[in-house]
């Protein structure tokens, strides 16, 4: 009888274990190397040989946190990344609320367009967003009477043409998953709480919203991933950062510290120290849920 439990508990770890492995090659060792680099001297006179490797311990990371860019680009990326992330869930939530109440044809466009944007990459969607801002032919500045106001030469204005399509190529995921949380609420429930009286706004944060937490927690965790490592839009949309690194954040930062600079180690460092911040944001996040009562 032991025999056979012990079998049992191993079958789903054997059924598991290809895909283990794969992760293991596409995920453990990358974030080994990444970590490794941190602690040694790694610049160009190491990489082309012209000066041997040498273990530096913390020194990477004491030279980062003596950094005050460090510390102006962590904070600029929480706010931009917090930022993202709201837009993202409010509009995402508001139009699978809106799937629900219109009808077939409006429905399938509705859904049409946000897998338009949702296939769109980064890249090309940055370039229309900048040709829509654009301070001499962009049909934004037009309507809205904005003669040639360059809409990335401020820091903030930059950041909220960033965010724009941050949130416009992020929102339909949201969308998708809460429209198709939303069908699977019975729809008994949601007509009691309409005739009792209950509004759209308190249907929702009542009803829909609790029944709905353990996709709403999904999508918000995958958002602030998603969010804390934008690159390709700062990149584009800022020309590499900004005018005077007004708009780095840390994963810019990064690429500009490692291959810019030449100084991979303390480019490693950063990746690192972002690493961690995701995983403790999310074992805070999963952590709060649990002391909720949310089965996760």
């Amino acid at each position: 009888m032991t025999s056979v439990t012990h079998r049992t508990a191993r079958t789903p770890w054997l059924y598991l274990a290809p895909a283990l492995v794969v992760l293991a090659g596409l995920l453990v060792y990358p974030i080994y190397q990444l970590g490794l680099i941190s602690f040694f001297q790694y610049t160009q006179a190491q990489v082309s040989g012209g000066q041997p490797t040498t273990f530096e311990g913390f020194s990477n990371y004491s030279a980062l946190f003596s950094d005050p860019q460090f510390w102006r680009v962590l904070l600029a990326t929480v706010l931009f990344a917090a930022a993202c992330v709201v837009s993202t869930l409010a509009v995402g939530c508001a139009l699978a609320v809106l799937l629900t109440r219109v009808r077939a044809v409006p429905r399938l466009a509705l859904l049409l367009a946000a897998l338009g944007a949702w296939a769109t990459p980064a890249v090309t969607g940055s370039t229309v967003w900048l040709f829509l801002f654009d301070p001499d032919f962009g049909p934004v500045n037009r309507l809205l009477g904005l003669g040639d106001h360059s809409w990335t030469y401020g820091r903030l204005s930059a950041f909220f043409l960033v965010l724009l399509e941050v949130v416009w190529c992020s929102f339909p995921f949201v969308m998708i998953t809460v429209y198709a949380g939303i069908r699977a609420v019975p729809a008994e429930v949601l007509e009691a709480a309409a005739l009792d009286g209950a509004s759209q706004w308190r249907i929702w944060r009542s009803v829909l919203a609790p029944m709905l937490r353990p996709i709403l927690t999904v999508v918000t965790i995958q958002s602030v991933i998603w969010d804390f490592k934008v690159f390709t839009q700062i990149y584009v949309m800022t020309n590499g950062g900004g005018i005077a690194g007004q708009n780095l954040v840390l994963n810019v930062y990064a690429y500009q510290r490692a291959f810019a600079s030449s100084q991979y180690s303390l480019g490693s460092a950063i990746g690192v120290v972002m690493l961690l911040i995701l995983l403790a944001v999310t074992l805070v996040y999963l952590r709060l849920l649990h002391r909720q009562g949310e089965d996760l």
